[in-house]
């Protein structure tokens, strides 16, 4: 009877290890639908690929005093829609998280920034694409070809999900912004072999919001242009911010608006000259109360994701709203997600 009694909390034991051990690292909100990239295994996946893994650790700092989840050994990219609450503008936007590519930036770079779109009525889209050693192009062509792909996903299902085919914008942090700036750059051809019906449709953003960007500019050759990412008069409007006391060096941001004013008039870059100091806001877990000097004033305004830090609405605001030109305005943010108002590329060099 011992015996027995002794297999049965043995095999239990096992059962509860198993399905502890096969908790995913990251689950997408219930409220959200998901959807593969690729029909099958993404180009050039072993078989053999490792399990996905949260490789946040206790020594990890906080972001505003949370943690994040640094996703890691994706292998199965994926697409998480957004639906926009209230008022659907038509809009939709891709979200490329950051994190060297190494990891991903789950939630700090891509959930919040998701929630907060779509509560403006933005159809967001959330790309979990392929790491480690996925970029940046031409290193690695993997995290390219997952924006790529997705691109045409999202044309392909516009219809369906309710968004105009013609205002699908892409929005990147860190290498994520190396990725929106690299696939406005390489949409003409793509980097794989064409699969089904998403792969006739054109993966050029309408329009890029390039945050903090990484490997614009070559570190090894005294801040040179990264000549992978060349710009034309074809490469869609673009919004680069960044802070000036930034770890990666300012002159990353500036390069890519500097060429694109050469060849498209019209682009913006906003540089500001310190990190804003960040304070958690009792009210809701995203929201943070931030206080900046600028010109002798402190400015506390609502975070608006059309002038965050001073987005000029111009071509972007009217693909976002189907609106004409208003002003450009500089617009120190107070409820928007951490990632929009905090710095975090140290984390992940």
């Amino acid at each position: 009877m011992r015996c027995y009694l002794l297999c049965i909390l043995t095999v239990v034991g096992l059962m509860c290890a198993s399905t502890h051990a096969q908790k995913p690292a990251w689950q997408p909100p219930l409220s959200t639908t998901t959807v593969n990239v690729w029909p099958g295994r993404a180009p050039g996946v072993p078989d053999n690929s490792n399990p996905e893994v949260d490789t946040t650790t206790p020594k990890d700092n906080l972001i505003a005093g949370q943690p994040l989840i640094r996703l890691g050994n994706v292998t199965s990219p994926t697409l998480t829609i957004y639906k926009p609450k209230g008022k659907n503008t038509g809009a939709a936007m891709v979200v490329f998280p950051g994190g060297a590519y190494r990891i991903l930036a789950i939630d700090l770079e891509g959930t919040e920034v998701c929630d907060w779109l779509s509560g403006k009525g933005i159809t967001c889209v959330l790309l979990k694409y392929g790491v480690p050693d996925s970029g940046p192009y031409p290193k690695s062509s993997a995290a390219l070809q997952d924006a790529q792909r997705a691109l045409g996903v999202v044309r392909w299902h516009a219809s369906e999900w309710h968004i105009d085919p013609q205002r699908i914008g892409v929005l990147g942090f860190s290498a994520g912004a190396h990725l929106a700036a690299a696939l406005s750059t390489h949409y003409d051809k793509r980097l794989y072999d064409a699969m089904d019906a998403a792969d006739e449709q054109n993966c050029r953003p309408d329009f890029a919001v390039v945050v903090y960007p990484g490997y614009l500019a070559l570190a090894e050759q005294n801040f040179a242009n990264n000549r992978d990412i060349t710009v034309t008069d074809k490469t869609p409007p673009s919004f680069i911010v960044m802070a000036e006391d930034d770890p990666v060096h300012v002159e990353t941001p500036r390069l890519f608006p500097d060429a694109k004013k050469r060849k498209s008039p019209g682009r913006a870059a906003y540089l500001f000259a310190r990190r804003p100091r960040l304070r958690p806001s009792p009210h809701h877990s995203t929201r943070y109360d931030v206080a900046a000097k600028r010109r002798n004033l402190v400015a506390h305004h609502q975070c608006d994701p059309l002038l965050v830090a001073g987005i000029p609405m111009g071509p972007i605001g009217s693909a976002l709203k189907g609106q004409g030109r208003r002003k450009t305005s500089i617009r120190m943010p107070q409820s928007c997600p951490r990632s929009v108002v905090f710095r975090s590329h140290h984390i992940f060099r």
